[in-house]
This record gives structure tokens, C-alpha cells and sequence, in this order.
């Protein structure tokens, strides 16, 4: 048993790493976005508002206005009062700042901008002096350190899916499964074989991967790297179960690569790659919590951004355990051989 397996494992590396292109991609791609990411937001604190600011023939620097002295705000010069209120009335701009008359200042929001709002908030309120000020530290966290955990699972989460799912079918589709069930391998075999495989190049390019870019940006890890490998062999060997599972029965590329993609996008879109669902429906959040990428970005980020342990994303670990050993038996259960 163990000398089929291996000698399918074999095959199955040695294909992929013949396969140049698609090596390419899995290791440029999640380079090119962290580095492109880092790239825009990186340089210190970004401005969280624009306001344009109309002030006449007195330059801005000499404009005596509290308002100005905002930080986080970039204020900056415009001349042509009419295209500016156009850019506010279509949210490029937060607000027109007019002091061109000093005894008449004004300033023009968009009645439906949340930015707007609070800016009318900030000029034109006053301090609640009910509430006692504190202030409190720590190292900020990068929009790249928040990132990264998801930008190389979507990688695993996409070389899973499609590495294991469409290749088996491709199998199916010309024959070379039903070949291989004339020989002794079972199916339990087979799929062992190519979940070891994927999951070992995975593992090899994403730490790669991850140490090529950490090297060049310098991401924040607060938690230990243990921990952080154990939840990513976890989330890729649920993701390669459940490419396994689409294509155990699925003998069509086109339906394969279809199933797919319903799986991938709404992950991609639901997991918290790019941003977080703090603040959205909580049906949504919850519903989120059964994609096994959620899973696993969730507890990276945990270990990552705020040191937990083993211990404190256990929850996480058994979620991604169960759904792998749920994926594994459905699909070893329900596998074809043949091509009808």
C-alpha cells in the first residue's frame, strides 16, 4: 500500500513541477500583491479625508483656521470653485472649504456622504466635556501585516481547488483513472496520494513565499510560527479535501471548473481577504464561519496580529480538522473511476 502511494505522490509532484507556468504563478502572484499593496499603503499615516479648500489670493499656509491644523485630513488648494462642488456632489472630495471671504466663510458637503458628515462634525461641533480623555498606545498594524494572511490564502485556497478538483477530473476526462483502477491502487490510496502532494508543495511555496516577502516588507508576527503552521497545514488540507469532493463524481472540465468557482469566489469575497465583515449583517458573518478559508484566516490572523497560542484558536483548528475529515470520507466514498 505504502509503495503505491508514494509511486503516485511521485508522479503527481513531478508533474507539477514540469508544469513551469502554473509554478510560476503560485509563486509570483502573491508576491506581486503584497509588494503592491505594501507599495500603496505603506509611507506613514494616509489622510482619511480631502478638502478642498478655496482661500483666494492668501496662500494656505498663512490661513489662520484651526480646522486646517486637522490632522488626517489633507486639505489642498483649488481654484475653480465650480469644479470642485462637482467633485463633491459626486464624493471625490469630502468637503469645499470656502474662505475666499473672510467675514463669510461656508463650506459644502454632499447631504448623502458618511465622510461629509463627519467632517460637518469635526468643524462645527464642540468637545463633550462629559467624557474624560485617555490615551493608549501600542504598535500600529499595516494595512500589508492585516493583509498577507489573506492574500496567501487565497493563493492556497485557489492551487487547492483547482490543482486537486480540476486535475482529477482532466484524469477522468481522457482516461488515465480508468487505467489506473486495471492496477491494485484503491481509491483511498489515490486520494491520500494527492492530498500528501498538494499539500506539500503548497506548504513548500507558500513558506517561500512567505519568507521572500517578509524579508523585503517586514510583516508583524506577534504569535508563534508553530502555531501559524499548524493552522495553515490545517486550512490547505480542508481546501484540498474539498477539491477532492467536487471532483469525485464530476466528469466534465467545464462543470468542474464551474463548481469551483462557486466555491472560490464567495470565499474569497466572504473570508475577510480584503477586508474584514466586522460591521455587516450579522446573518452574514455567521454564514461566513462554514467556508473553511474563513477559518483558517481567522485563526492566522490571531496568531499573527495578536499573539493567540494553540489554545486560544483551538475552535479553529477542529473546525478545519472535522470539515477535512467530512470533505475526505464523502469523497472517498463517493469517487469514480470511470468516465461515463
Amino acid at each position: 500500500m505504502i509503495r503505491r502511494l508514494l509511486s503516485v505522490l511521485k508522479a503527481r509532484n513531478l508533474e507539477f513541477v514540469r508544469d513551469r507556468s502554473a509554478l510560476a504563478w503560485n509563486v509570483l502572484l502573491p508576491v506581486l500583491i503584497v509588494l503592491g499593496m505594501w507599495f500603496l499603503f505603506s509611507g506613514g499615516d494616509k489622510p482619511l479625508f480631502k478638502v478642498a479648500v478655496l482661500h483666494g489670493n492668501t496662500a494656505l499656509a498663512n490661513l489662520h483656521n484651526p480646522f486646517l491644523e486637522t490632522r488626517f485630513i489633507d486639505f489642498f488648494t483649488v481654484t475653480d470653485a465650480p469644479d470642485a462642488i462637482s467633485k463633491v456632489e459626486h464624493n471625490q472630495v469630502d468637503m469645499l472649504l470656502d474662505l475666499s471671504d473672510p467675514a463669510a466663510p461656508r463650506y459644502l458637503v454632499n447631504g448623502s456622504s458618511p465622510k461629509g458628515y463627519i467632517l460637518e462634525k469635526i468643524l462645527t461641533g464642540e468637545k463633550d466635556r462629559h467624557y474624560r480623555r485617555e490615551i493608549v498606545s501600542g504598535r500600529p498594524i499595516r494595512y500589508v501585516d492585516w493583509l498577507v494572511p489573506g492574500v496567501l490564502g487565497m493563493n492556497m485556497m485557489f492551487s487547492c481547488l483547482f490543482g486537486v478538483g480540476y486535475v482529477i477530473v482532466r484524469y477522468r476526462k481522457n482516461g488515465f483513472l480508468k487505467r489506473l483502477n486495471a492496477t491494485p491502487l484503491k481509491a483511498i490510496e489515490f486520494i491520500a496520494a494527492q492530498v500528501a502532494s498538494r499539500l506539500m508543495l503548497i506548504m513548500s511555496i507558500t513558506i517561500a513565499v512567505y519568507i521572500g516577502t517578509d524579508l523585503l516588507v517586514g510583516f508583524y508576527m506577534a504569535g508563534s510560527y508553530g502555531a501559524l503552521l499548524l493552522v495553515a497545514l490545517l486550512g490547505a488540507t480542508s481546501m484540498i479535501s474539498l477539491g477532492l469532493l467536487v471532483a469525485a463524481r464530476v466528469t466534465s472540465e467545464e462543470l468542474a471548473g464551474g463548481l469551483l468557482n462557486l466555491l472560490s469566489w464567495p470565499m474569497m469575497f466572504l473570508s475577510g481577504v480584503w477586508f474584514s465583515l466586522e460591521g455587516t449583517y450579522p446573518w452574514l458573518q455567521h454564514a461566513a464561519q462554514v467556508l473553511p478559508l474563513t477559518q483558517m484566516l481567522e485563526a492566522a490572523r490571531a496568531v499573527m496580529l495578536d499573539g493567540a497560542g494553540i489554545l486560544q484558536v483551538l475552535p479553529h483548528l477542529l473546525a478545519l480538522a472535522a470539515m477535512s475529515a467530512l470533505f475526505l470520507a464523502l469523497g472517498a466514498a463517493s469517487f469514480k473511476w470511470k468516465h461515463d
